[in-house]
């Protein structure tokens, strides 16, 4: 992959033939990683109703796009947890900047656990990352979010969904081509699923987003990413026929799916009262 952008990102090392889709997305110039896109993040932020008395904590900043978004709304405090060391140092790089308070940081952990005292967040989220994990390893990272969360406290995720008519025969069809295609483990659940899964933690879930999985798709990508970025973005996929042959072949998945898959963000709030 000689000619990917050059930068301090996981993924360093890998072939384009087996690097996760969201590095090679990543090392291409693509910022924007959520399938909802930039305006589904938004929607969700706008719905948290981030201000300054909260303290925020997210998931997996990864690119750290979201973390800049809600670091305009000026929160109290604002906590990255991330697996990958690289994604941490990234993050703190642009967290810190000239804030000698250290109010903003990004830390090694897993979000699973954080090691974050109980009841220390007024807002978690997490974007793109559920997805990828079994169903008891989502349970786990849900439920960290509830133990993380002050009473009243909001949580927030954006993930890929599969309609509510979709079988089960389907279902995993989708789940073995997305694995297989994004070379990660992708295990999208239905609206239904997303919604079970926050009210079996103790969350009530008070708002519904919804937004089409265009991940790849022109008009998506200038969006998000703006034209300059965008066009560059496309030059690099073409100009490498291993790496164009992997994003080519994930737009094709997606196009099969796409009366079945779409992106929701779901916002859930931590009772006054639990016995969780």
């Amino acid at each position: 992959m000689t000619h990917l952008i050059e930068m301090s990102l996981p993924g360093q090392g890998l072939s384009a033939a087996k690097m996760p889709a969201h590095w090679l997305l990543a090392r291409l110039g693509k910022r924007v990683l959520r399938p909802g896109g930039l305006e589904l993040t938004e929607q969700m932020l706008t719905a948290l109703a981030v201000d300054s008395s909260d303290e925020v904590v997210e998931f997996a900043p990864g690119l750290g796009v979201t973390a800049r978004l809600t670091l305009r709304r000026r929160p109290a405090s604002f906590t990255g947890i991330e697996r990958d060391e690289t994604a941490a140092a990234r993050g703190n790089s642009y967290l810190n900047g000239d804030d000698e308070s250290q109010r903003h940081r990004c830390i090694v952990g897993r979000a699973e656990e954080s090691g974050l005292q109980d009841e220390s967040a007024s807002v978690v989220y997490g974007e793109a990352m559920l997805t990828m994990q079994s169903h008891r390893q989502k349970a786990r990272i849900v439920q960290e979010a509830f133990r993380l969360l002050k009473p009243t406290g909001r949580y927030g995720i954006h993930e890929l969904c599969l309609n509510d008519e979709t079988s089960d025969e389907v279902k995993k069809e989708i789940e073995q081509n997305l694995s297989g295609s994004l070379r990660v483990s992708a295990r999208p659940l239905t609206v239904s699923e997303w919604k079970n899964l926050l009210d079996s933690a103790g969350f009530h879930v008070r708002c519904e987003l919804q937004a089409p999985m265009k991940l790849l798709e022109p008009l998506r990508l200038i969006r998000d990413e703006g034209l300059f970025d965008a066009s560059r973005f496309v030059f690099n996929v073409l100009r490498d026929r291993e790496v164009r042959h992997r994003v080519v072949h994930m737009r094709k998945l997606f196009h099969k799916y796409q009366d079945r898959m779409a992106a929701i963000s779901l916002i859930g709030t931590k009772p006054q009262e639990s016995s969780k």
